[in-house]
């Protein structure tokens, strides 16, 4: 018998010590382990750089949530995207989603702009995709979002992986916003899923750590060796911390949906509101598209993407007037976050790229917690009064 979701987020990685019996497993804070002969090993455990109980535990669990084999952990969501990308032979062709979350924006035009070939496609389009692939010829993986950050574009799984198997790419979803308790895209054949599990996975803003489930042993095992060469796997207090945290995201999860659906019908309603992007509005462009993608467990998400009928002067001060929610970047936690992601998350994207995505300095992101949503819906009422 397969366990349900919530059972294995808090079984899965956690079994009881068994040496001691302790339920909850201890963390394991060393940087090298003892070998009785020379260059065996017990378990392949030599040194904490490329192998670790605490981070071997936490992986297991999200390869089980994520329905697949293998698991790596990451010291963030941006070294998951760098170990996928130095895992490809130099000089690929990749097609990323044009509304990508800034970091990895910043990271394929500057860090890694000379040693892959980056191309941005509105992918919401499937024939847009299409075209690009037979222009190009030879692609090695698409990159998606979807929804993607912020502005919750979202793209057709199943066509997009269609179309990538017909040019023999791979693809890759960062799945951080929707989380594998709203959304599996290894069951439409996408070959990777990733995740910023500083956000809903660990959901207590209190570490950074990024995560990479996979089926593909081969892609896997390359992976692999550049996370022990590069030496960026999560610390073993982090992997504890993260382990614990993802126990209780079906819960917070349902509270997060929660709350964000009565939020997005009040601002819908504000005269101060120009437009609400929620992908739980029947009217939400992508909707049909979303409860496709999605699983029975879906009603909205968490994210909230509004424009304000003001400046960037106006929307300043309506963020610097809330109470509950903070202004702060991230997203996922239990508490609620707010940001102006030109300003802020997609600052590094140029403006005339972002405004014409529609990034303005209008456009706010909220990431509704799991707080009394009165509370919440009086702190947003009454700092728009500011704006």
């Amino acid at each position: 018998m397969k366990w349900k979701f919530a059972t294995r987020a808090i079984r899965i990685g956690s079994e009881a010590d068994t040496s001691t019996g302790a339920t909850i497993p201890p963390v394991y804070l060393t940087s090298t382990y003892t070998q009785k002969i020379p260059g065996e090993p017990i378990d392949g455990y030599d040194y904490s750089r490329c192998k670790n109980p605490s981070r071997d535990s936490f992986a297991r669990c999200i390869a089980s949530l994520e329905n697949t084999k293998h698991a790596i952990a990451t010291t963030s969501g941006l070294a998951a995207v760098n170990i996928i990308m130095q895992s490809l032979p130099a000089k690929s062709n990749i097609i990323v989603v044009d509304d990508i979350y800034g970091g990895a924006y910043r990271q394929f035009t500057t860090v890694l702009n000379n040693y892959h070939n980056y191309h941005f496609c509105d992918t919401t389009n499937l024939d847009n995709l299409e075209n690009l692939c037979k222009k190009l010829g030879n692609i090695a993986m698409i990159w998606l979002e979807t929804p993607t950050n912020p502005l919750l574009k979202v793209t057709d799984l199943s066509g997009a992986v269609q179309i990538a198997k017909k040019y023999g790419a791979k693809t890759v979803v960062d799945n951080t916003f929707l989380t594998p308790y709203l959304q599996n895209p290894i069951e439409f054949g996408v070959d990777i899923v990733m995740h910023s599990a500083t956000k809903y996975i660990n959901g207590h803003t209190d570490l950074t750590a990024g995560i990479i489930a996979t089926n593909d042993d081969d892609f896997h095992n390359k992976m692999l060796h550049v996370q022990k060469t590069i030496g960026n796997g999560l610390s073993p207090m982090e992997s504890w911390l993260a382990l614990r945290g993802v126990k209780t995201l079906e819960v917070r999860m349902e509270r997060h949906q929660q709350n964000a659906k009565k939020i997005a019908e009040f601002l819908e309603k504000h005269p101060k509101i120009q437009s609400v992007i929620y992908p739980g509005f029947k009217n939400f462009k992508g909707y049909e598209i979303m409860k496709k993608n999605c699983n029975q467990n879906f009603t909205g998400g968490g994210m909230i993407s509004f424009y304000i009928d003001t400046n960037f002067t106006g929307a300043a001060k309506f963020l610097g007037n809330l109470k509950v929610v903070q202004l702060a970047e991230s997203l996922g936690g239990i508490e609620s976050l707010v940001c102006i992601p030109a300003r802020m998350t997609h600052a590094s994207v140029p403006k005339e790229l972002r405004e014409k995505n529609g990034i303005t300095d209008n456009l706010i992101r909220l990431s509704v917690g799991i707080e009394n949503i009165d509370d919440l819906i009086l702190d947003i009422e009454e700092a728009l009064k500011f704006c």
